[in-house]
């Protein structure tokens, strides 16, 4: 074999182990991102109890996790622009969200006025909610950091940990990235009984697979009997 030859069989192993690297990455990368389809599980077969709230806040027949579980899959199936963008009502409409739009819109489907509650509890507790310089109920609810510090209050705090399957329970929420991102636990599972989760960044399934690339932050389960008469608002469509 002459030195051209060897050459050239060189430059075509590089392009070919280039070409595999390249098909290797991005079969990972879609993947990681739930780019095939899925086969999903439900809590039954890991013969996990499903837990329901005690709680029907809106008095619909469906209790409170269940109707937060809804409400968030409402959203995902609607699939909003991902824009966080200031409204002057609070409100972005149902075709733009960030993923605090998703926590508002799952607890509107339970009764609540997420919104409005938040608000009631910075007029209560403003030491607490320390990023505030000045109090705006059109945009407090839609910062992951002051549902943080709501739900520290009035939800149960849970493991973090994802191998502890029967700890997550669909309408659970979780905050991940070090507090930078929030969503709903869904009622789907992965092979390994790790649940979905109900979210929006922007990317193209919106009730996926998630805990394989989300840093668990925190993990709350809503409890509407702690919450104090004066900071619970219902619902009320404007």
């Amino acid at each position: 074999m002459t030195a051209r030859e060897k050459k050239k069989k060189l430059f075509l192993l590089f392009i070919l182990a280039f070409f595999l690297l390249f098909l290797a990455i991005s079969i990972y990368m879609m993947n990681l991102f739930n780019m095939f389809p899925q086969k999903y599980y439900l809590a039954k077969d890991f013969g996990i109890e499903t837990i329901k709230s005690e709680v029907d806040f809106n008095k619909n027949g469906t209790d409170d996790y269940t109707d937060i579980l809804l409400g968030a899959r409402k959203d995902a199936e609607n699939h909003p622009v991902y824009n966080g963008k200031y409204y002057d009502e609070g409100y972005p409409p149902d075709n733009i969200g960030v993923c605090t739009d998703v926590i508002w819109r799952a607890f509107k489907n339970a009764g609540y006025s997420l919104r409005d509650m938040i608000d009631n509890d910075i007029k209560r507790r403003p030491e607490e909610y320390k990023n505030i310089k000045t109090r705006d109920k059109n945009i407090d609810f839609r910062r992951v950091v002051n549902l943080e510090i709501f739900f520290d209050e009035y939800a149960l705090t849970l493991t973090s940990d994802i191998s502890e399957i029967e700890e997550w329970q669909p309408g659970d929420i979780v905050i991940f990235n070090n507090g930078k991102h929030i969503g709903i636990v869904s009622d789907k599972r992965n092979a390994n009984g790790e649940p979905y989760i109900i979210h929006n960044g922007g990317q193209p399934n919106r009730e996926e697979d998630y805990l394989k690339r989300g840093n668990v932050y925190k993990h709350y389960r809503f409890d509407a009997s702690r919450l104090p008469n004066e900071i619970s608002v219902k619902w009320t469509e404007k």
